[in-house]
């Protein structure tokens, strides 16, 4: 994953976390995967949210940037798996931090 495509991705998390009352804290890319902090409310649909996400910014990729096609396996963008875990006792700016520092070598 490129900056370009990070940066497209993260344009239609935005556009489409609105209709699940999800707001994007943080997000950065790393070769191969995001990693996203987000807030959401407790009435979201996390895992329908994620996997319409998936869906469409998939469909949106291959489509706006054809050169990915190449290097997927099996047409798939995304992996069908996620991850998504609560900040716990963390701060919000301990996460961040982590966040923003992937991919720094």
């Amino acid at each position: 994953m490129d900056d370009p495509i990070s940066d497209y991705a993260k344009d239609k998390f935005i556009s489409l976390s609105e209709k699940y009352n999800i707001t994007l804290v943080e997000w950065n890319h790393d070769i191969d995967h995001v990693h996203i902090l987000f807030k959401a409310q407790p009435n979201s649909e996390l895992s329908k949210f994620i996997n319409a996400y998936k869906s469409s910014s998939s469909r949106l990729i291959k489509k706006d940037f054809p050169h990915v096609r190449k290097k997927l396996w099996k047409e798939m963008f995304w992996s069908r798996s996620f991850c998504l875990l609560t900040t716990g006792g963390s701060s919000i700016e301990v996460v961040k931090t982590y966040i923003e520092n992937q991919g720094i070598k």
